[in-house]
């Protein structure tokens, strides 16, 4: 029986350090590894079920090529590598290398993953998009603000007088998180939970505010003229530490309590309520949630919620801060916020950064010069998970070939040419960061890949081989096969940082070297002002939007588009039960989530005659989708809930209904707005 260190790759906020034990060759047990503070308590469910995830019969382990009749069939690796590097091959004497759209999703993290790039590179180019889909909006937001993306280390929280989960459900989306929030409010701290749905995070609270959709711009705006109004802003922080201040004072005026009620649907005493909690309870620390900011206002929300600490000094001490995006462990990333700096038609190395991700359908299907002929998709499950479905789905089946590589049959593989199979977690070695927590971590290989698995780096190998690349070539860019030269590649990755090694990483997580326990301790920020930026003439110059963080309204809310077809606001929050639209193909999680469900208000239910259980339908004019129906009170009246994830197999993804727009800075996708109407299904 043998033990090994290793972390969770996955796109989620906790990255937590586990040991897993091996025996007979088998995996048979992942525990928790206590090295990492942020995370002793072990992982989730979703953890859990890597076993199975792993010896899945339902996964992926040849080379799998379509037929005619749109049936799979398994082919040999040198069948699907000729097949590919052919059309490589003839695609770039024909049309260019920008003929050829790479996809990457952030399905896994690690460093191996630049190994994707590079082979592109030495291809000649291609065409990628640009933005994100997660958290672009919040990340730019703070950065004009704060001049960066870190914050204080997650256990620091514990020492938070008040802590505010805004738009955060940490109990399903990060719930080592609520280990440090359930101590606050044993010392006599409270927690505050701004969202529209009663959730697992807000039963722990004590206070909840549930604000229209779209709305907490002006709820935050209302809470600092408040504070302001009160004289309970930190006028010694403002004078040395915050830019912008009067014009900041005199815009919020108009944000009187009973007006933003008006806009928020919050009764005037909880807003009151909430500043008072602020002014009293200190230190502050607010979460804010990844969900919120996929608005088309969301980075001036975030900027009017982080303001709120601005005004009251709550930032550069233990226990307060603006928790969202700690980028201090990205210290292999030439640039710490690239997906919020890429500019739409950039261009490096041959690589056309040119289609939003936001608007990945329709940037497919308007490319020119030259148009898109091939796909090559990885990490993710645009089918599914990018807005506009439909759009996406006639993008893709337009092209003339298409190459996902995967474990499951997703979505997106089932439109596929060529499906190659993908390493899982355990299979191959590879170094990974976070972005909540400052560890760097090792993903160690323990097991060999089932089948004909190949990883992804070697997948590119033989690939680059086929197109006429020597190994001279790919030296440095795409290591040879063999464990030996990963270990080599890796090594060489953390050369620059002495404290890092493979084999220190083997016994357990490291903090990043430079990392601030307490982010701003120093009160020195890297905006131009060299102070916090209420006032930010960046933002005007570079997103066109007003320089103080302003509210506005969605483009998609009932009260501009006051139309009786579509009168509900539909949400798509993430479950503790997936990562997006990972792991609700296995068997433990189908256990506790067996169908997607819509939660729906009993009020908004008993206008339509829906009952607990009925076959619904939602739709707009984009789409819909039929599921069934779970009343519930905790749910905001006027909001209709159905967690993304699903796929169009398991009863439909929710980006049926969605729109591709993007969000006011930072390229991301403000697919969270949409309105809806639901029926009954006869």
């Amino acid at each position: 029986m043998n033990e090994f260190t290793t972390a969770c790759p996955r796109n989620c906020y906790s990255t937590c350090s586990f040991k897993v034990t091996l025996k007979d060759g088998q995996l048979t047990s992942i525990e928790s590894h206590k090295d990492n503070l942020a995370t002793t308590e072990g992982p989730c469910l979703k953890g859990l079920s890597y076993i199975e995830r792993v010896y899945s019969p339902d996964r992926i382990l040849y080379p799998l090529k379509k037929e005619v009749n749109g049936n799979f069939s398994r082919v040999s690796w040198e069948e699907a590598v000729s097949v590919i590097s052919e059309k490589l091959i003839s695609l770039k004497n024909d049309h260019g290398a920008k003929s050829v759209l790479y996809y990457c999703g952030s399905g896994t993290k690690g460093l191996l993953n630049s190994v994707s790039t590079n082979f592109w590179k030495l291809y000649g180019g291609c065409t990628t998009t640009y933005g994100d889909l997660c958290w672009p909006s919040g990340l730019e937001a703070t950065r004009l603000m704060l001049g960066e993306n870190k914050h204080n280390s997650p256990w620091d929280l514990e020492n938070a007088g008040t802590i505010i989960f805004w738009g955060k459900n940490a109990a399903e989306t990060n719930i080592h998180q609520m280990v440090f929030a359930d101590r606050v409010k044993a010392n006599d701290g409270k927690v505050i939970v701004i969202d529209p749905r009663r959730t697992q995070t807000s039963e722990r609270a004590d206070l909840l505010i549930q604000p229209r959709p779209g709305t907490d711009g002006a709820l935050a705006l209302a809470i600092a003229n408040l504070i302001i109004e009160k004289k309970n802003t930190d006028e010694q922080f403002i004078r040395k530490y915050v830019h912008g201040y009067d014009e900041f004072r005199e815009m919020v005026k108009k944000y009187d309590t009973e007006l933003v009620s008006e806009i928020t649907d919050v009764p005037p005493e909880y807003i009151v309520r909430v500043a008072e909690i602020i002014s009293r309870k200190k230190p502050v620390t607010i979460c804010g949630g990844f969900g919120m900011q996929r608005y088309s206002n969301s980075g001036q929300t975030m900027r009017a919620i982080i303001s709120i600490l601005a005004i009251t000094g709550n930032i550069g001490k233990p226990g307060a801060g603006w928790q969202f995006a700690n980028l201090q462990s990205h210290i292999f990333d030439e640039v710490k916020d690239p997906v919020a700096s890429f500019p739409p038609e950039k261009e490096s190395d041959g690589i056309r950064v040119s289609i939003s991700t936001a608007e990945l359908g329709k940037g497919i299907l308007e490319s020119k010069d030259p148009g898109l002929k091939m796909a090559w998709i990885e990490r993710g499950n645009p089918v599914t998970q990018n807005p506009e479905t439909h759009t996406v789905l006639e993008a893709l089946r337009s092209l003339d070939l298409i190459i996902v590589v995967e474990q499951f049959m997703t979505d997106t593989a089932m439109e596929a040419d060529i499906i190659l199979p993908a390493k899982s977690m355990f299979e191959q070695s590879d170094v990974i960061n976070a972005y909540w927590h400052p560890y760097i971590q090792l993903k160690q290989k323990v097991i060999d890949p089932p089948g004909e698995v190949k990883p992804e780096s070697e997948i590119y190998y033989y690939l680059a081989k086929a197109i006429g690349l020597t190994d001279g070539e790919l030296e440095g860019s795409i290591p040879l096969p063999g464990d030996g030269n990963i270990d080599n590649f890796l090594e060489e990755k953390l050369k620059p940082f002495p404290e890092l090694s493979l084999n220190r990483l083997k016994a357990g997580p490291v903090i990043a070297p430079g990392t601030e326990d307490i982010a701003w301790k120093d009160l020195e920020f890297g905006t131009p002002s060299g102070k916090i930026e209420l006032y930010s003439k960046e933002t005007r110059k570079r997103w066109g939007l007003d320089e103080l963080p302003v509210y506005t309204e969605t483009i998609e809310n009932i009260r501009r588009n006051s139309s009786p077809e579509y009168p509900l606001y539909m949400m798509t929050p993430n479950t503790k039960d997936r990562i997006h639209s990972q792991f609700n193909n296995i068997e433990m999680i189908k256990q506790v989530s067996p169908e997607p469900v819509a939660q729906i208000n009993p009020d908004d239910a008993s206008k339509r005659s829906i009952e607990h259980g009925d076959m619904i339908r939602l739709f707009n004019e984009r789409g819909e989708l039929k599921v069934r129906s779970v009343l519930d009170y905790s749910l905001k009246q006027g909001c209709v809930s159905l967690t993304n994830g699903w796929w169009i197999a398991q009863g439909g993804t929710v980006n049926f209904l969605s729109f591709g727009r993007e969000t006011d800075m930072g390229h991301g996708a403000a697919f969270h707005e949409n309105l809806v109407e639901i029926e009954k299904v006869e």
